[in-house]
């Protein structure tokens, strides 16, 4: 997980820990599930990653391949835990560090939760917790989760993520490129070509550094780069021989 002093303060990073926070101070007769949705490539991640470090969150990142068994153990992993022999025993386990930790849990990846039709082992932590948990998942994460209606109904908020603006642009220019200096017409550039995708934005910055060091820019703006191409996502066209 990248540290909380390396993750740029984008606006989607502002908004997930927001959430959170939003949640974790929450009157009590409310529901402690916040979800953090969006299309891939926006920088969920990089936010789940600072807003797990912010507040001190047992992070988990579902995989595709995990079963039930296998995603239990992981968060007992991360608490520091043994994970007990029976998935009801695990699930208590995991509830019980949660109300005696006082810290917040965030599943990201949580599609592939709902893929394995196991939302309602979340529900259980949950309602075995009172825990404020953290979802991350994509754009349809809301449609899908409407299927488990009794989890749907525990959840405080759902929060959309945001494409990468001008001013997550030049952020993230600074992070990653800090020798090199982007005009305000190149951060536009760079960040039209790259749809507002945020590791596509990251992608073209390293093009732009590199070529500044091989051709000794100082600073770049949209009339230095001329039409030189930048990364969209799609593949190049084969040319006719």
């Amino acid at each position: 997980m990248e540290s909380i002093n390396t993750v740029a303060p984008l606006k989607n990073v502002a908004l997930c820990a927001r959430a959170l926070q939003r949640a974790m101070d929450r009157p009590h007769h409310l529901p402690g599930i916040v979800a953090f949705y969006g299309p891939s490539g926006i920088g969920k991640s990089m936010a789940a990653a600072y807003t797990a470090n912010k507040h001190r969150a047992y992070y988990v990142e579902a995989k595709s391949s995990w079963t039930r068994k296998a995603f239990l153990v992981a968060v007992l992993t991360e608490m520091g835990i043994e994970p007990a022999k029976t998935i009801s025993d695990m699930v208590d386990q995991v509830a019980e560090q949660l109300v005696k930790s006082n810290r917040p849990m965030i599943v990201d990846e949580m599609d592939h939760i709902v893929q394995k039709s196991a939302p309602e082992l979340i529900r259980d932590i949950y309602d075995a917790s009172g825990a404020t948990i953290l979802i991350i998942g994509e754009e349809r994460l809301e449609n899908k989760l409407r299927r488990w209606e009794r989890f749907h109904n525990r959840v405080l908020e759902w929060v959309q993520g945001q494409y990468g603006d001008i001013e997550d642009t030049r952020l993230l220019s600074q992070l990653y490129a800090p020798d090199t200096q982007f005009a305000p017409d190149m951060l536009d550039h760079l960040r039209r070509q790259s749809d507002g995708i945020v590791s596509r934005i990251c992608i073209n910055i390293e093009k732009v550094r590199q070529e500044a060091l091989a051709t000794g820019w100082e600073s770049v703006d949209l009339a230095t780069w001329g039409n030189r191409p930048l990364y969209t996502g799609t593949a190049p066209i084969r040319e006719a021989v």
